[in-house]
């Protein structure tokens, strides 16, 4: 059995295909996937699991060179946007909700927890551990 903490194995395989400037979003409920992009559903029920705990889980084996928010993060979630810069997490971006979706076109996968607050999403784009 995997020790890591990343059990779910969709999620384990993303993780280890990425290749240096792949973009992974996790991504609140609500949040449209483009068509093709494909989902690796987390979702339970409302709250399960929570964004936070999705995003910690995967920085603990994700290599992150960089990370997008959408603006509005800031102003509508505090609480979010918060715990994320707690993180201290490398090259911060942040960019209108509407382009942040567009975004998401482009990524390898999309995340898909249970949370159900504003705007807690993040694009995380791979880095190289060398």
């Amino acid at each position: 059995m995997k020790k890591g903490p990343v059990l779910n194995i969709a999620l384990s395989q993303l993780i280890a295909s990425l290749g240096h400037g792949d973009m992974v979003v996790i991504g609140d409920a609500g949040l449209p996937v483009p068509p093709g992009v494909p989902v690796i559903d987390l979702a339970l029920t409302h709250g399960v699991p929570r964004f936070m705990q999705t995003l910690t889980t995967v920085l603990e084996e994700m290599q992150v060179e960089r990370h997008v928010l959408a603006d509005e993060l800031a102003d509508r979630n505090l609480p979010i946007a918060a715990a994320i810069a707690a993180l201290d997490l490398p090259g911060r971006g942040s960019v209108p909700h509407a382009d942040f979706k567009r975004l998401t076109a482009g990524a390898r996968a999309v995340v898909r927890t249970g949370e159900c607050t504003p705007y807690a999403n993040i694009i995380l784009f791979a880095g190289v551990v060398f």
